[in-house]
């Protein structure tokens, strides 16, 4: 069982949507005295019930709140989308058709009209005149009086529309996402610090309510800086208005239960609100409605603390011991089952005692992860792995606009894939292994990626690129248990955070790659290919971490995984030599065309 912990550190703050995988699975850690291990949560937790009637009621609570970080986070895209067709706005013109406001204003470029540059003429001259098409010799110059919209591929306006973020401005939309993911670093941060501080619940409330306030204060901006403003708070409540919830449930049902709710809950509840937000963004058909309806529904987190347990751990880390037993005479009457006081009064003490001896032990930090050689390439290789697979999940997220196909429809058949991966990773992960999963799984999505840009953009380009996001949907998944599997006790939280920070970091790229598409629609593609195969090689240079104990001390950190050999797969026995030697025989024999006599391998098999 692993111990209970408490780190002093405020790099802890960010990435406490892993703390929960401390414990994944339980026989990991085991006590490294001959004593009788101090008695702490995961020892009472069989007695209540690892997945009992009030950690299914949990379990279900979860929805909203997986529906507002799917609203949160993708909410952006559809607000700030810019139809394919636009051009220059000519106001004398605006009583003709379009195509003949289009044939007589519009330069052409390629096989369609230019989007961003206009003839200048006289044009009552040229209306007299009965003149249906303009002379490619007249001057041009750019969109002065706006620009016309083509609103077939996207049906209502965004607010990139009603304030003309293109041609010149065609990045603002891209510097809007990158400072949302700005503020997903400071509110990481605060609202961190916040359920270290003042527990899981203030955290929860606190997010939503940020992205509650901030979402809708956005359908009130008029300028990119009012709504950068709002976005940056938006993003603050991003990750945080989900991760508090999923730490509290994770926190109260049992390790063999841990792999199955951290991924389902996601799979089912968090792919649900992805696929269904294109088709509300559609019905309101209104950007305005769209971040209000988005918005106004985290005001339900303000229920939170009638119906949610605070988590046990954190008041027990608070010496507040007494509270946590409360909350667990609750589980033990809703899931009707009987626990002897004693277990009780046994816990009360083991963790009093617990954080008295805490209480002298030294103070790591951070740094102490790049002191010593093994430890240190182990930590650096997270962080650029974790910095590959946010960029590359983040942008097949945005990149569905550029692969030739209705957004709407290509979004959600991407979100979908949430559902499956989800569930492979859940049957599979403790089978299998990380390491060899994570590699495959990166590079698999690497070279999708890159398939895509060999094909016409359409439906063969968004069939590979499709694949691909599904992919790395198994590897961030993945990811989030890895790093808290491989860092040491004593600086895992601190860890963890720090990676998260530059996973964050990575994604603030991320909409800059994706603006690539302005150059070359294939080029976001090639960055994201490139990417998944180095992050999935990477993943091979790291130790297996499946059935193994999770290190408790720096020196644990250090020498883990020193047994392993490269070609390691745990979900391949290990085959003796003898069996080896019977093997070549065998197909030495066969060559040869020889009889063969197994008498002397007998042993083998």
């Amino acid at each position: 069982m692993a111990p209970q912990e408490t780190t002093p550190v405020p790099m802890q703050t960010v990435s406490l949507r892993v703390e929960n995988l401390l414990q994944v699975p339980a026989e990991k850690t085991v006590a490294t005295v001959d004593k009788k291990p101090p008695m702490d949560f995961d020892d009472i937790l069989p007695h209540l019930g690892e997945f009992g009637i009030y950690q299914k009621l949990l379990f279900l609570m979860m929805i909203p709140f997986a529906f507002f970080v799917a609203f949160v986070y993708f909410t952006q895209i559809f607000i700030t989308l810019v139809p394919e067709q636009h051009w220059c706005r000519v106001p004398e013109l605006q009583g003709l058709p379009v195509e003949l406001r289009k044939a007589l204003s519009i330069p052409k470029e390629g096989d369609g009209f230019s989007k961003c540059t206009m003839y200048v003429a006289d044009w009552q001259s040229v209306l007299a005149k009965g003149v249906k098409e303009a002379d490619p010799s007249w001057p041009t110059t750019g969109c002065n009086q706006g620009w016309e919209y083509d609103f077939t591929d996207v049906p209502y306006e965004t607010i990139a529309t009603q304030l003309d973020w293109v041609c010149d401005n065609m990045e603002l939309p891209t510097i809007a996402q990158s400072i949302f993911f700005c503020g997903a670093i400071v509110g990481g941060l605060l609202f961190g610090w916040t359920a270290d501080r003042y527990g899981r619940i203030p955290a929860l409330v606190g997010a939503n309510l940020a992205g509650l306030v901030a979402g809708c204060g956005t359908a009130l901006a008029s300028t990119f800086l009012q709504f950068c403003v709002c976005r940056f708070l938006v993003g603050m409540a991003f990750d945080n208005c989900f991760t508090m919830m999923y730490i509290l449930v994770l926190e109260y049902v049992g390790p063999k239960w841990r792999t199955f709710v951290a991924n389902m809950s996601i799979a089912l509840f968090f792919t649900a609100a992805a696929s269904l937000l294109p088709w509300i963004a559609l019905w309101l058909g209104d950007w305005k409605m769209l971040t209000i309806a988005t918005s106004l529904p985290l005001a339900i987190s303000l229920l939170a603390p009638v119906f949610i347990p605070e988590s046990a751990r954190w008041l027990v880390s608070q010496g507040k011991v007494d509270k946590a037993v409360r909350i667990m005479r609750k589980f033990e009457k809703i899931n009707r089952v009987h626990v002897d006081p004693k277990i009780y009064t046994e816990f009360s003490e083991s963790c009093r005692k617990t954080q008295k001896e805490e209480e002298n032990q030294k103070a790591y930090s951070v740094l102490d992860l790049f002191k010593t050689k093994r430890l240190r390439r182990i930590t650096l290789i997270l962080i650029i792995i974790w910095m590959a697979i946010s960029l590359v999940f983040d942008g097949h997220v945005r990149n569905v606009g550029t692969l030739g196909l209705d957004v709407f429809v290509t979004f959600t058949i991407a979100s979908a894939t949430e559902l499956p991966a989800d569930t492979l990773l859940t049957l599979t992960l403790d089978r299998w292994g990380r390491r060899w999963l994570a590699c495959g799984t990166m590079v698999f999505s690497g070279i999708f990626s890159l398939l895509a840009t060999m094909v016409p953009l359409g439906l063969p380009s968004a069939t590979l690129a499709i694949i691909g996001r599904f992919s790395i949907n198994i590897s961030y998944n993945i990811g989030l248990q890895y790093a808290a599997e491989l860092l040491p006790t004593v600086v895992r939280a601190q860890g963890v955070a720090l990676i998260h920070i530059m996973g964050y970091v990575a994604s603030i790229l991320s909409p800059f790659v994706i603006y690539l598409a302005n150059i070359n629609p294939h080029f976001p593609l090639m960055v994201l290919g490139v990417l998944g195969i180095v992050g999935g090689i990477l993943c091979l240079f790291l130790p297996e971490t499946m059935g193994q104990e999770l290190p408790q001390t720096l020196q644990d950190g250090e020498d883990f995984g020193r047994d392993q050999t490269f070609f390691d797969i745990p979900c391949i026995k290990k085959v003796s030599a003898c069996t080896v030697a019977l093997l070549f025989r065998l197909l030495a024999a066969f060559v040869a065309g020889h009889n063969f006599r197994a008498q002397k391998y007998a042993q083998c098999v």
